[in-house]
């Protein structure tokens, strides 16, 4: 089996472009899973996968994470019977768990400038960090896509970036006003820290920054602002996709923006209270605006 895992993962890595952190993922699941069943592929079956499943209810994890892992094992044998090392996909029936359907966390505009402006002082670390924050809400990136920037993606003048997405796949956004400021403030006290790598951020040693270094960066202000509930970069992405969304921007507009390959890949990020919701329907319904018309 261990063989299998490293041919799939060597296909993540090359062909599929994912990020480290997927691939980790991944490996991790189908490792866990490769203990349980202690067989080769071609004799693994869907009972096998279900008896996995169960256990890892069982023990108590996140069904949420139970449902990432049976997707792992799904993709694993999918990639096996394209490879023709198997003859049917043994996890490709098995139900998902159910887990009920919770709206993404998101920030009050508020919020959002209030987090932004934490990070005070002067130096490389402050101005990196705002830099970060502002970039992250302006442009809505994930955390891998901006950890991966190289300087050369940014066109200051212009006020674009280019990202390379998942699948390595490459789109241009536009950057805000403030983020290219914060950009500008930054790329000073990034040259005088002499580092050499081609990364845009990097860390007080002069290398790339990680994601998980800008993980801990967003959550580091977030505590210290008090902001309820668990915050991240992806809460920075959320928020900035619902804020346009909110501000009238086309939903297709916004998942161009994202790096969506589906449209409904997006409406799970965005979110509206029902009270704007409300407020669209009374201004571009036919019938309703017909009856306003007629009070008119």
């Amino acid at each position: 089996m261990k063989d299998y895992i490293e041919a799939f993962i060597r296909h993540l890595e090359i062909e599929r472009g994912v990020s480290a952190h997927t691939v980790r993922a991944y490996k991790k699941d189908l490792e866990e899973f490769s203990e349980h069943v202690n067989a080769e592929p071609v004799k693994i079956e869907m009972l096998d996968v279900r008896g996995f499943i169960a256990e890892q209810i069982g023990k108590g994890l996140n069904k949420i994470t139970v449902g990432r892992r049976l997707s792992s094992i799904r993709s694993f044998f999918n990639f096996l019977y394209r490879e023709g090392h198997i003859k049917t996909n043994p996890a490709k029936l098995v139900s998902n768990p159910r887990v009920p359907k919770l709206l993404p966390r998101f920030l009050s505009v508020d919020e959002v400038f209030s987090l932004i402006e934490k990070p005070e002082g002067i130096g490389f670390l402050p101005a990196r960090d705002r830099a970060i924050l502002e970039l992250l809400y302006s442009s809505g990136l994930r955390v891998a896509e901006l950890a991966g920037l190289k300087v050369d993606d940014i066109n200051i003048k212009e006020s674009l970036i280019k990202i390379k997405g998942k699948g390595k796949k490459e789109r241009i956004v536009p950057v805000g006003s403030k983020a290219i400021d914060a950009l500008k403030s930054y790329s000073i006290e990034r040259i005088l820290l002499k580092g050499k790598d081609s990364a845009l951020f990097l860390n007080r040693m002069g290398t790339r920054l990680t994601d998980r270094g800008v993980r801990r960066i967003v959550v580091k202000y977030a505590k210290a602002l008090s902001i309820q509930g668990r915050i991240g970069p992806h809460t920075l992405r959320h928020s900035f996709a619902s804020h346009l969304l909110q501000g009238g921007a086309d939903l297709r507009v916004i998942q161009e923006l994202l790096g969506h390959s589906s449209l409904s890949t997006t409406q799970k990020y965005t979110h509206l209270d029902i009270t704007h919701l409300m407020d669209i329907y009374d201004k571009a319904h036919p019938v309703v605006r017909g009856k306003i018309r007629e009070r008119r």
